[in-house]
């Protein structure tokens, strides 16, 4: 899923980027309205999470124009408190409010149930339980390790999209990796010898993709 967090304050969004990183979202980040635009102009972007007063455009100017030209959902955050603010918010077109400061779990949960994530991702043959942290193939217990429930997860995700080896050595084994892109790979076999050989389709010199072999 694609993510895009916009917010003046450059700390917030290193914070939030990391929780969302670390549960297998991909992040688009942006420090005012034009660039949070520009942004959801060239990705494909499944959520916003806008903070309501940026420069050059607002959150809820930005908001506007995402739902006049896209179905993707959009959530509002504002440290202002004014009574009549959420009307004005639910107003423009966003899914969801949310009143700052805020618990990051919370918004976690609001952003998930906007986006219709259970705690399960189904694609195929295969379960992903985001809760119990396995990985089940026709029901079966695949006994995934913890980097391959890692991968599985994000893959499964971003179901259907090509996700690359940075993004994947970003998400599950952290920014501070500084070894080889191709332990990926090792992983990937490895992955395929437990889920199927042809669950995962490598794009070369673009990234892998779980796919759903009955659509």
């Amino acid at each position: 899923m694609n993510l895009l967090l916009a917010d003046d304050e450059p700390l917030m969004l290193q914070i939030l980027k990391a929780y969302f990183v670390k549960e297998g979202f991909q992040v688009f980040l942006a420090e005012d309205g034009e660039a949070a635009l520009n942004l959801f102009y060239n990705n494909q972007i499944d959520l916003a999470v806008l903070d309501w007063m940026m420069p050059g455009h607002s959150g809820v100017e930005v908001c506007r124009e995402i739902k006049r030209t896209s179905r993707a959902k959009v959530l509002l955050l504002t440290a202002k408190g004014e009574s009549d603010d959420e009307f004005v918010a639910l107003k423009a077109g966003a899914d969801d409010y949310l009143r700052k400061p805020f618990d990051s779990r919370i918004l976690l949960l609001r952003v998930k149930k906007l986006l219709q994530l259970s705690s399960k991702i189904i694609v195929g043959e295969l379960t992903v339980d985001l809760e119990g942290q396995k990985v089940y193939r026709r029901g079966v217990d695949v006994g995934a390790t913890h980097k391959e429930f890692e991968l599985t997860k994000v893959l499964a995700m971003n179901k259907g999209q090509i996700v690359t080896r940075k993004i994947l050595l970003d998400q599950v084994w952290g920014f501070d990796y500084f070894g080889e892109e191709r332990t990926v790979d090792t992983h990937i076999r490895r992955l395929r010898e437990k889920i199927g050989e042809d669950s995962i389709k490598t794009y070369r010199g673009m990234g892998y993709c779980l796919e759903d072999q009955n659509e």
